[in-house]
């Protein structure tokens, strides 16, 4: 598409019936030139008319898909992925295997961790968008994460979700899954009972809407861009170290916040800091986190960086508060050498 039929496709939901009007006065040709554009756009597929010359509108044209398949043996995310959903992913080689790998990957869990009986997938296309939803009908993720590490609550599961490496079967999985899937493609999010887990735009989010009606079992939305330049191998390799190892995580401390919860006390830090010795370089991700306390930092940055020597610790996105604390934990460090 040219800059004019990527305006009229950016903006005719917006204006579905003043889209040529509008779309001839920003680029300052006539009418009957935008109209060109338009009927390349419907020729594609991208957008439709409805209504006669006078009432006429346009919107996106969309492309939805919806199949349905019982947990049962022989049921195989390889075997769904070749037989009912390559067809309708893009075709653009990087794009195509971005989709294969989250696909194959959220598929999988729905059927090896979920204890449930149906699997739904959809499929939505639109505006050069790809959109797809995986929803079971089990326990859901995180009470399940909750349950098989003896968690705190369901919002703690998300915290440890968050940093990878989790897996409840570790004979069968390296827990890699979530944590890579979520960097490559361009939102996606994690639904269950009423908790939303979100990556977007490089950040782990957490949403508690558990006052709505709860939606049984585990809900997976992603969408990426048909024409995106996101290469795989790139995901995973800003995560690995020398060894090619997933070796790096990056901890977002706001999940570990509960409302509007300060982050004071040794045993919150030590919730931040299970499981992270599986890893050899750990950032701390401090973004809307307003303060922390002497004992939280002094655990992380002194405590636990005295005893684990091999595991590198680094922070971004903190404010001068929490500089300030972290600096006084390192201060403190160095003066007891």
């Amino acid at each position: 598409m040219n800059k004019i039929e990527e305006y009229i496709v950016q903006y005719v939901s917006q204006y579905p019936k003043d889209i040529v009007k509008i779309a001839a006065e920003h680029f300052n040709i006539s009418v009957q030139a935008v109209n060109k554009h338009i009927k390349k756009l419907i020729d594609a597929n991208l957008i439709e008319a409805t209504g006669k010359t006078r009432s006429r509108s346009y919107r996106i044209k969309t492309k939805q898909f919806l199949l349905h398949y019982k947990i049962e043996k022989g049921l195989s995310e390889s075997g769904v992925w070749i037989q009912d959903i390559e067809k309708y992913m893009p075709t653009k080689p990087n794009v195509h295997n971005i989709w294969n790998y989250v696909f194959s990957e959220m598929f999988n869990n729905a059927i090896e961790h979920s204890c449930g009986t149906r699997i739904n997938v959809y499929i939505l296309k639109e505006n050069k968008k790809t959109h797809m939803l995986i929803q079971d009908d089990g326990i859901g993720i995180f009470k399940n994460i909750q349950n098989k590490f003896n968690l705190l609550n369901e919002h703690e599961a998300i915290l440890e979700l968050s940093k990878g490496k989790l897996t409840t079967d570790k004979q069968h999985h390296s827990g890699e899954g979530v944590f890579f899937s979520s960097r490559a493609v361009d939102m996606f999010f994690i639904e269950s009972h009423g908790i939303v887990f979100e990556h977007n735009t490089d950040k782990d989010v957490l949403h508690d809407k558990t006052e709505l009606e709860p939606t049984k079992g585990t809900t997976v939305a992603m969408v990426l861009s048909d024409d995106s330049n996101r290469v795989l191998k790139d995901v995973f390799d800003e995560f690995a170290g020398d060894n090619y190892g997933f070796d790096k995580t990056v901890i977002p401390i706001e999940l570990a916040r509960y409302g509007d919860d300060n982050l004071v006390s040794r045993s919150q830090a030590r919730r931040v800091l299970n499981r992270v010795t599986l890893f050899k370089h750990v950032v701390f991700d401090f973004d809307n986190v307003p303060q922390i306390g002497q004992a939280f930092a002094d655990e992380i940055f002194r405590v636990f960086a005295n005893a684990n020597p091999g595991v590198k610790l680094d922070y971004i996105n903190a404010n001068d508060n929490v500089i300030a604390m972290i600096n006084r934990a390192k201060v403190s460090n160095i003066n007891e050498l």
